[in-house]
């Protein structure tokens, strides 16, 4: 007995950290995903292997089926966070790992590098509430935290439109489909940065939120009819300058790359992994000089 579950990664262009407080944010679904592949075998254990895109794998651990204990390991920290996962899932669904037939041989596999940051956490805790036949929402809230917003594009395939509202957000697919879109890039900054940490760092500002959200709501109505790059480009730069104004820190841009003639706006948490830049593949060639080698285009990222 076979199956096969799949969930799609997540950038975030509107509201990063503001929809922390019910702004809405306009996400985007990308081409890039994870699989968990589930099996029955005659093992009592229940048997987990992680494959990273090439398919090396990069963690592997067995569990009792009954209190989901680790029996052997090859990361003791994440076994911890897997079996934590695991175990809120069967506290939501009792049922789930109950019975001897169940799935007890499972494969996750990643279909890009784990440290691009476009989801390797949200799209594990979706696979495994489908498995689990549990809320997304709530294992999410139970487990790793955060605004829910990655959960809903691992669901989707089109750009969405997220607004909290605890474990039954609103969500509605958007036919945001730029005509400029040749003109966009997803440049990788090459540095992780911790999403928890920056949550917590955010939760400790003092600001007048209801502001932020009203800004951050007007900026993403905006961008949705946007027709043309100037004034798409022009949201973008406000949106970077309300955030960088509210953080206390100074953009991206102008941190790393105060010269480039082009937009650059930061996606989900400042200061990591990819940005979206504005500009023609010849221009892609300022960042290549400067070390930063793996540049997407649009078509290539977005579904």
């Amino acid at each position: 007995m076979m199956k096969e579950l799949y969930s799609n990664g997540k950038l975030l262009l509107t509201a990063e950290y503001a929809i922390l407080d019910g702004a809405k944010g306009l996400a985007l679904p990308t081409k890039f995903g994870q699989s968990l592949k589930l099996e029955t075998s005659n093992s009592k254990a229940l048997l987990w292997k992680s494959l990273d895109y090439n398919g090396t794998i990069w963690f592997s651990a067995q569990f009792s089926k009954i209190d989901i204990k680790t029996i052997h390991t090859s990361d003791a920290d994440i076994s911890q966070r897997l079996a934590q996962i695991l175990l809120k899932a069967k506290q939501l669904n009792p049922a789930f790992l109950s019975r001897k037939t169940d799935y007890n041989s499972i494969e996750a596999r990643l279909n890009f590098p784990r440290d691009w940051g476009l989801g390797t956490s949200s799209t594990l805790i979706t696979n495994i509430a489908q498995w689990a036949n549990v809320n997304p929402y709530q294992l999410l809230a139970a487990t790793f935290g955060g605004s829910g917003y990655d959960i809903a594009c691992a669901q989707h395939n089109t750009p969405i439109l997220y607004q909290r509202n605890e474990y039954t957000p609103i969500v509605s697919e958007v036919p945001f489909h730029p005509n400029f879109s040749d003109q966009l890039y997803f440049v990788y900054l090459n540095q992780k940065k911790n999403s928890r940490e920056a949550i917590n760092s955010y939760r400790n500002l003092d600001f007048d939120k209801t502001a932020l959200i009203s800004k951050i709501d007007t900026i993403t109505d905006k961008i949705l009819t946007c027709l043309d790059l100037k004034e798409f480009a022009a949201l973008l730069n406000k949106h970077e300058a309300i955030i960088s104004e509210t953080l206390k820190i100074p953009t991206i841009k102008d941190i790393l790359f105060s010269d480039y003639s082009g937009t650059i706006k930061s996606l989900g948490a400042w200061g990591g992994d990819f940005v979206l830049v504005t500009g023609t593949a010849s221009e892609m060639n300022y960042f290549k000089d400067k070390g930063y080698s793996i540049i997407l285009p649009y078509k290539e990222m977005i579904l």
